[in-house]
């Protein structure tokens, strides 16, 4: 039985996922057309949307974006935390996955209310019920499971070929591959893995992809799918000698909401009170996604008191000159060109408030470029550091599940 999600284009997170194409109408306001249509008139100059206009009206995800040649691969969420029910926010109605089931340690009852009801992205408008050990959404029924090894899944059973593994347990290689033991096909880890068969930043290198040998993959992490498109754009246009990043970041789950013992010391204070400095290996990772810039980049975190949104500070050496004009070209291009839908370019005066529920994975404010004696940069982009993750996982388990068909 087919329980392919419907989700009305009106629900709160249909607006991102629809596939209709943007609006091209100009509003006036200086730089460049953000849906990428040419303006013909010599005279006003090309314009912008404002980004409000542009966030209400995208489809939520790069051109290239591939679709599956059937109806209906079948897919689980392992894990149904702050990314797994918002991947299932992004991933209802797609008629190229079929939702089966979700496993997490809590009850159905609980799952519902949390998918239902979300303090920063707002209510589902969607109907969503708990059935004993199934939910309700849209009409259409899951399985919720309630199993700590993955190993033990009824995937085999069930009919699962594609398992997202967003519960941040088993993000290393051999611990995602229980689910292919259980029965299923692939997996894409939600969190960075050292040693997944490929690590994947949709738009940037998700041509690698190879479905002969690439069976668990990583989505990396929100950071690193904001940061890969920056380095790129710099490294082809005008080569990166090394860099540093600072991600200006909200708390997460992680962290303390008043003091308890964690690990790191820091992330053991109250998130909510103090800006935390803290490590991310998101910098390191791009070697894994851009293979030439290896062990030249590194960065730290500062979590800071707000609930959703963060900010790459992206400051690098350049091997050939630039000034800001030609930085702030290089990413126009790319953002109105292979990179679009991964990566805006913007040019408003906006805060982390106004990118609430944006489905890029960079958003560049140009306004905020640096050039220094010609070679030393810096840039700032951001993102929303869960529901543009969550649409690179889906984009991601398109591309996959394409394999699949």
């Amino acid at each position: 039985m087919s329980s392919t999600l419907s989700w009305r284009p009106g629900s709160v997170s249909a607006s991102w996922a629809s596939t209709a194409p943007p609006q091209r109408t100009l509003v006036e306001k200086s730089g460049i057309i953000a849906s990428g249509v040419p303006y013909k008139r010599p005279r006003p100059p090309p314009t912008a949307r404002p980004y409000s206009r542009v966030r209400r009206q995208s489809n939520a995800r790069c051109q290239s974006a591939p679709l599956l040649d059937r109806r209906g691969a079948k897919w689980d969420v392992n894990g149904f935390g702050r990314i797994g029910r918002n991947v299932l926010r992004a991933c209802l109605g797609d008629e190229a996955l079929e939702f089966v089931a979700v496993n997490d340690i809590t009850n159905a009852k609980t799952l519902a209310h949390l998918l239902a009801y979300d303090s920063v992205h707002g209510p589902l408008r969607e109907q969503v019920r708990a059935e004993d050990d199934r939910l309700a959404v849209g009409g259409r029924t899951v399985r919720v499971l309630a199993e700590r090894d993955p190993a033990k899944l009824p995937w085999k059973a069930l009919g699962v070929e594609l398992v997202l593994e967003s519960s941040g347990l088993f993000t290393e290689r051999e611990k995602a591959a229980k689910h292919i033991e259980a029965g299923a096909k692939k997996v894409i880890i939600s969190a960075p893995s050292k040693n997944a068969d490929l690590t994947i930043c949709y738009g940037v290198n998700h041509t690698a992809y190879d479905p002969r040998s690439h069976h668990v993959v990583s989505n990396a992490s929100c950071t690193t799918n904001c940061l890969a498109p920056l380095a790129k754009v710099l490294h082809e246009t005008f080569g990166v000698r090394r860099g540093l990043m600072t991600t200006v970041h909200s708390y997460t789950n992680d962290q303390r909401i008043l003091d308890l013992p964690h690990e790191d010391l820091r992330r053991a204070r109250a998130a909510a009170l103090s800006m935390i400095p803290t490590s991310t290996g998101a910098a390191r990772a791009i070697g894994l996604v851009i293979p030439a810039l290896n062990g030249k980049l590194d960065g730290m975190a500062v979590r800071v008191p707000t609930p959703n949104v963060s900010l790459v500070d992206l400051t690098a050496e350049l091997e050939k000159p630039a000034t800001e004009q030609t930085v702030n070209a290089a990413m126009r291009e790319a953002a109105n060109g292979p990179l679009k839908g991964i990566l805006y370019y913007c040019e408003e005066p906006l805060v982390s408030a106004d990118f609430n529920g944006t489905p890029y994975s960079s958003i560049f404010d140009s306004l905020l470029t640096r050039v220094i004696d010609k070679t030393f940069c810096k840039v700032l982009s951001w993102y929303d550091n869960e529901w543009g993750f969550s649409m690179r996982m889906r984009d991601v388990a398109l591309l996959v599940g394409r394999s699949l068909a």
